[in-house]
């Protein structure tokens, strides 16, 4: 099959982001009762660019720890109570979601909120990508399916009625990341403020609600180590009530392909580019037809998917510009935004995803 297949692992935390194992250990005996004995020990998962992720281990416990990044301008995009929400009441009927463990809300303990789930062993194809050609169709299907699965789930009857506002969502999330781009601009990029310009004259209405991802790609998912199923999802801070096109657009959004060129054959887009993948035309042909959506407005839903995830960037970009955050991982996101840009206008000139 493929000798790519390495478990997910943790590492040493990245200078500037420790955490006060001392207060932890005090929060986890008081909280959760472990008993545990000896020294607690903190490692970090080296994915991901917002949210922090880490692995506690106390005695023969394992957890993960999910706190929102040092130096964080943007407050309402780590909310860690929207992630324990809809965790807590998706975990009985999407057994893809982790279960949470422990949410601290005050900040009192680690100088922020942060939430304990339980640990999901498995694969995340951050980087290597399988050979073979079945194995590469059955991963793809896969990730759509998980995808179409939580577009499917009733939400409402999951206790997530109110956990967002479906009307008028594309209006909104059209105006408020032009909003968020303007409150983090660093540099004059002209095709972030046609594309912004295109979005908001060019709106489909609202589709049916779904619950929503809104970060849904491949080193988001975990797969057991077969690579023949989806075992866990991960960084729900953006879930919510809303048009599930525009969660599938987000997605198309980070599935770069051979044919893009530029910054997008980079290992920062992850396995998409790599030999035998396919298109994105063949993902959005298996979503709508798992899914029975329809829809006219595809290259408007792949737009505002870059442009969305180009502003995501922009603010972290922002926090390394003002020197709020060290980590070298994000120097080059400025040239992404651009580059995310100009594929947005692209598309719209084109009329294709």
């Amino acid at each position: 099959m493929t000798d790519l297949v390495v478990e997910d692992t943790a590492r040493a935390v990245r200078s500037g982001e420790e955490l006060d194992v001392q207060k932890l250990a005090a929060f986890l005996d008081k909280e959760l009762g472990t008993g545990a004995t000896g020294a607690l020990a903190v490692e970090q998962f080296p994915g991901g660019h917002s949210n922090l992720t880490y692995l506690v281990r106390h005695g023969d416990h394992e957890y993960v720890l999910r706190r929102p990044p040092f130096g964080s301008k943007v407050k309402s995009a780590h909310d860690m109570g929207r992630e324990v929400t809809v965790l807590s009441k998706l975990a009985p009927v999407y057994d893809r979601a982790p279960k949470v463990i422990a949410y601290e809300p005050t900040g009192d303990v680690l100088g922020a909120p942060f939430y304990l789930m339980e640990r999901r062993r498995g694969v995340i194809l951050r980087k290597d990508a399988p050979s073979d050609a079945a194995t590469i169709e059955r991963i793809c299907s896969l990730l759509v399916d998980a995808l179409v699965d939580l577009h499917a789930v009733d939400y409402a009857a999951a206790g997530l009625a109110d956990f967002g506002k479906p009307i008028g969502y594309v209006e909104r999330q059209v105006k408020g990341w032009v909003e968020r781009y303007a409150n983090s601009q660093t540099d004059d990029i002209t095709a972030m403020a046609s594309v912004g310009a295109w979005l908001a004259a060019n709106m489909p209405v609202d589709g049916p609600p779904a619950l929503i991802h809104n970060d849904f790609k491949f080193d988001n998912v975990i797969f057991d180590p077969a690579l023949e199923k989806i075992t866990g999802v991960l960084d729900w801070e953006m879930a919510t009530i809303g048009d599930p096109l525009m969660d599938f657009g987000t997605a198309l959004s980070y599935w770069a392909q051979a044919d893009d060129g530029g910054v997008f054959q980079s290992g920062l887009f992850g396995i998409t580019t790599k030999p035998g993948m396919p298109p994105r035309t063949q993902i959005a042909a298996r979503y709508f037809e798992r899914s029975g959506r329809r829809t006219e407005h595809l290259v408007f839903y792949y737009a505002f998917g870059l442009y969305k995830t180009a502003v995501i960037l922009q603010q972290i970009y922002y926090r390394f510009a003002k020197g709020l955050t060290t980590d070298q991982r994000f120097a080059p996101f400025i040239m992404i935004v651009r580059a995310m840009a100009d594929q947005a206008q692209r598309a719209i000139d084109r009329g294709t995803i």
